[in-house]
């Protein structure tokens, strides 16, 4: 079973995980594109369990709230580099028993593979093509 390590720019922080990513996509939401700074995110989510370990000195953002049109419970957990600022990874309400982590941190022996999906595409940069083959959702 392949394990990964995702780390932050300065390298202080580092999250692994064991296995393949249960959804690896691009996204391309609000949300996402502010998280990154960059046209869209780059997500690969695991089950919880296959994070095996945690490195460093982590910070925590959790923005809480209810989705203004159905009332849905919108939380969500972001963790980052205390010390660069780089978010590693995140869970929330919508992907519960998943951790998300951030495709471009996985920069080490094993990369993740190709992303399939590309998701929040009524959002997109109409300078952003995606892959033929891709699965495309909302």
């Amino acid at each position: 079973m392949t394990t990964r390590e995702a780390k932050c720019c300065c390298g202080a922080c580092a999250i692994q995980v064991k296995g393949e990513p249960a959804i690896n996509a691009i996204c391309h939401c609000e949300d996402c594109r502010r998280r990154t700074g960059s046209a869209f995110g780059w997500s690969a989510y695991f089950p919880s369990e296959a994070v095996t370990a945690t490195l460093g000195a982590f910070r925590t953002y959790s923005p809480r709230g209810k989705e203004p049109d159905t009332g849905k419970d919108e939380w969500q957990e972001r963790v980052f580099c205390g010390k660069c600022g780089t978010t590693l990874s995140w869970r929330s309400a919508d992907f519960a028993g998943l951790t998300g982590i951030a495709g471009g941190c996985f920069t080490g022996a094993a990369p993740l593979p190709e992303p399939t999906l590309s998701v929040a595409n009524e959002t997109r940069c109409a300078w952003v093509t995606v892959p033929a083959g891709w699965k495309t959702a909302w």
